[in-house]
């Protein structure tokens, strides 16, 4: 059988962790029935998750495939399938099939790189994968900054991780803001896009970036007046992701299908789309 329809085959997966990061995102840690993870994955790949007579969805999965224990997915509470989700416990079961997409190219371009990651929100949640291989494999990439927010200190995904492991990594550097003051925040306060260009990064860095599609817009502005070049930016679009494999149509973008040229674009590729996105 090859790989096309292995990826169309849904495979079992336990939940056997639920940690709750937000008011409205959970993370669910799930193997498959003998262990381990379901299936081999990229930083960047996604998977479809199924409650069997409820629906499924494509989702990010969080965790880096240097982890072959388990896989993670953070997913905020939006609909009625994540409503379901979010209503599991420890010890039941879902379906996951994958991986789809493309995933960043950590092996090739990305390798030997310093790296500016930018995320806002749950889009944190593809750029952790991301970050933990390259944590993993730190001798095969240079320095690392990671800016990170959200609406409020509560809304910051995987908070305790980023305080007290990437924090703490070897030349890395965590910027974090959240959109408006808040009592028992001392750190900083304002929108990511203008939190990045008063950073004034250098342009010697390749940057991924990830998050609500305005964010996404602004953020590459601030990027551009700052001079980097759109061939030194990534982003992705897995949002758009619906059937995973090119056949619905759903994710259409001109030439382009979110599922089978994506969703990891490089942002000079992107230029090429018309401007519905």
């Amino acid at each position: 059988m090859n790989m096309r329809h292995d990826t169309l085959i849904p495979q079992i997966g336990v939940i056997t962790d639920i940690r709750k990061d937000t008011p409205d995102v959970k993370t669910f840690r799930a193997v498959s029935p003998g262990g381990g993870v379901v299936f081999k994955h990229m930083p960047g790949q996604c998977a479809m998750l199924s409650i069997p007579g409820v629906g499924e969805a494509m989702f990010s999965i969080t965790s880096s495939p240097t982890n072959t224990e388990f896989m993670e997915f953070s997913i905020k509470k939006c609909g009625c399938l994540t409503d379901w989700l979010h209503q599991m416990d420890v010890g039941q079961q879902i379906t996951i099939r994958g991986p789809y997409g493309n995933a960043f190219p950590v092996e090739t371009e990305l390798r030997g790189k310093d790296l500016l990651f930018i995320a806002g929100g749950i889009g944190l949640a593809p750029l952790r994968s991301v970050i933990n291989y390259v944590l993993h494999y730190r001798e095969n990439y240079g320095k690392v900054d990671i800016v990170y927010g959200s609406r409020s200190k509560e809304d910051l995904v995987d908070f305790d991780e980023i305080k007290n492991e990437w924090s703490n990594a070897e030349n890395v550097n965590v910027y974090l803001t959240i959109d408006r003051e808040q009592e028992g925040w001392d750190g900083h306060v304002g929108f990511v896009p203008t939190y990045v260009k008063e950073l004034g990064f250098s342009t010697d860095k390749t940057a991924l970036v990830c998050g609500p599609p305005i964010m996404i817009k602004f953020v590459l502005g601030a990027l551009s007046e700052l001079g980097f070049d759109k061939t030194q930016v990534y982003t992705t679009m897995e949002l758009r992701m619906k059937c995973g494999v090119g056949k619905c149509g759903r994710c259409n973008i001109g030439s382009k299908y979110v599922c089978k040229d994506g969703p990891v674009f490089r942002c000079d590729e992107l230029e090429e789309l018309p401007d519905e996105y």
